[in-house]
C-alpha cells in the first residue's frame, strides 16, 4: 500500500519539532534546578580545591627552595671540614628550617642528606643515620643519590663501630653493575672488612677491586693493602 503523501501545508500546521524538544528541556531543567545547582555547586567546590591546593604547593616549593639557597649559600661559604660548632649549628638551623617549615616542598628532600651530613661532621651519627634514613625513605629505588646516601650511612655506622651493620649496608649496594660510585663502596667494603678483622674477606674484597678498577682513584692505595696481605 502506498505511503499517503504528506503536504507542505499540513507540515507547517504541525508542531515545530525544535520548539517542542526546547521547551521539554526548559520544562525538566525547571523541575530537576536544584539538582542541577548542587552539582554545579560541587563541581565550583572541586575547582577551587584544585587551584587552591596548587597554589598552595607552588608556594611552598617557592619558599622552600628559597631557604634552600640560602642555607646551601652559606654552607659554600664553609670549606672548613673542622668547622667550629658554632657555625654547624647555624648552618644546621637553616637547612632545619627548609625541612621544618616547607617539609612539604621538593626542596625539603634535598636539605635531608645536607643536614645528615652536618650532623655527621659534628659526631651526632644517630642523628644523621636518622636523616639519612628519612632521605632514603622519600627517594624511589632507581635515584641516582641512592647509593651515595647508603654509602654515607655506612660511614656513619662505621664510625660507631657498628662494622656488621656497614658491612650489610655495603654488601647491599657494592652488587648493582653500574653504579657510578662501585669502586667507593667497594673500597669501603674491604676497609670495613678490615676493621672488623675479617683479613681473609678483606683481602679477597681488595684483590676484585683491583681486577675491576683499574681507573680508579683508589688503585694505589688497593694495591698497596693488597700487598700488605700477600706478603
Amino acid at each position: 500500500m502506498a505511503k499517503k503523501k504528506v503536504s507542505r501545508k499540513e507540515l507547517l500546521k504541525g508542531p515545530d519539532e525544535f520548539l517542542t524538544v526546547s521547551s521539554r528541556a526548559v520544562i525538566f531543567f525547571n523541575e530537576h534546578a536544584r539538582q542541577f545547582s548542587y552539582v554545579g555547586a560541587a563541581i565550583v567546590l572541586i575547582i577551587l580545591v584544585y587551584l587552591g591546593f596548587n597554589f598552595y604547593v607552588n608556594y611552598m616549593n617557592k619558599k622552600g627552595q628559597i631557604a634552600y639557597n640560602e642555607a646551601y649559600y652559606t654552607l659554600s661559604k664553609d670549606t672548613d671540614s673542622k668547622t667550629e660548632t658554632d657555625n654547624l649549628k647555624q648552618l644546621e638551623a637553616l637547612f632545619a628550617k627548609v625541612t621544618d617549615e616547607y617539609g612539604r616542598s621538593k626542596a625539603s628532600r634535598l636539605a635531608l642528606p645536607e643536614l645528615a651530613n652536618l650532623k655527621f661532621r659534628g659526631s651526632n651519627y644517630d642523628e644523621a643515620i636518622s636523616y639519612y634514613n628519612r632521605f632514603l625513605s622519600k627517594v624511589p629505588e632507581d635515584n641516582a643519590y641512592r647509593s651515595l646516601a647508603m654509602l654515607a650511612l655506612a660511614a656513619c655506622y662505621e664510625e660507631k663501630e657498628d662494622y656488621k651493620k656497614s658491612i650489610d649496608i655495603l654488601t647491599q649496594i657494592v652488587s648493582a653493575p653500574d653504579d657510578f660510585f662501585r669502586d667507593q663502596i667497594m673500597f669501603s667494603l674491604a676497609r670495613v672488612y678490615r676493621l672488623s678483622n675479617q683479613q681473609e674477606k678483606s683481602r679477597e674484597t681488595l684483590k676484585e677491586f683491583v681486577e675491576k678498577f683499574q681507573t680508579s682513584p683508589f688503585l694505589p692505595i688497593a694495591k698497596a693493602l693488597l700487598d700488605e696481605y700477600n706478603s
